[in-house]
């Protein structure tokens, strides 16, 4: 399916300040960039960066004192295949590829290690594979209220547990967790959100599994605000602090974003197949 994402930030700033941005969309098999562009208004240099183990694409601009927007559009063309749950298991341990091993240990948001004994009593005796990464979605869906202002920057997946309330970005930091207490490598994702009201950027994640065609991630969403099919990646990370859309170097004021993706008019509603985002 095709879609249409735009963000439009503006930020002002009393001096030179550097800013590093990640907003716009990857580009892999199965998240193909039919055009897009980014504008800055006023024009800036910028310069622009991908990191190789994850395929973000970052850019940096000094931006003078003063105000300054940017801009960017993109249409985005998904071909990720829908399998069945029931067909998608987990990767023993010894087969687990090399490059997954990052996103199986805790990190600063994700700590699996403090919750590795929460996770073995509440998910630890169901049948390995999809259908337990979906539970661990069902039950935080069921027990953690989404609460805007809930949390703050230091919020972790432990605190959450304790809480019971979050965002979206709150909601993905504990499913990772208790994935990767089970031996299930998972990874942040920043995203834009089909069908997500009101529209924003997005916090989801994507368990390492292996389907019908090999081991691969496949995406979900605790929070059950977006269609699965209409995840747009921007970044990946261990967590959140990986891929924030926005990191400046100086004080700074701002305005809300302004984020929307539009899909197919005619497109049908969200299915319980599993979303394969991308080969392992």
């Amino acid at each position: 399916m095709e879609f249409s994402v735009r963000a439009i930030l503006s930020y002002r700033v009393k001096q030179d300040t550097p800013f590093v941005f990640n907003v716009q969309a990857q580009s892999f098999a199965g998240q193909t960039i039919k055009a897009e562009s980014l504008r800055i208004e006023p024009k800036l240099p910028v310069e622009d960066w991908t990191m190789p183990e994850s395929d973000n694409r970052y850019f940096r601009l000094i931006a003078p004192g003063g105000g300054f927007k940017l801009s960017y559009q993109a249409t985005v063309l998904l071909t990720h295949p829908a399998e069945n749950p029931a067909q998608v298991f987990e990767v023993p341990p010894g087969e687990l590829p090399l490059s997954a091993l990052t996103h199986l240990f805790p990190s600063r948001y994700c700590q699996s290690d403090r919750l590795n004994r929460f996770a073995q009593r509440t998910f630890g005796k169901l049948p390995s594979g999809y259908q337990r990464v979906a539970a661990i979605c069902n039950w935080i869906h069921d027990n953690v209220d989404y609460v805007s202002g809930a949390s703050d920057a230091l919020t972790s997946a432990y605190d959450t547990v304790s809480q019971r309330a979050g965002v979206c970005r709150d909601f993905a930091h504990l499913g990772i967790a208790l994935c990767r207490a089970l031996g299930v490598p998972a990874r942040y994702v920043s995203a834009y959100a089909w069908r997500l009201e009101p529209p924003d950027f997005h916090g989801v994640f994507e368990a390492l599994l292996r389907g019908p065609s090999g081991s691969g991630w496949y995406m979900f969403d605790p929070t059950r605000m977006a269609d699965p099919n209409g995840i747009v990646r921007i970044g990946i990370g261990r967590d959140a602090a990986e891929v924030a859309f926005c990191t400046q170097f100086g004080e700074m004021e701002y305005d809300k974003p302004e984020v929307s993706i539009s899909g197919p008019p005619d497109a049908p509603p969200a299915t319980t197949q599993a979303v394969r985002a991308q080969a392992a």
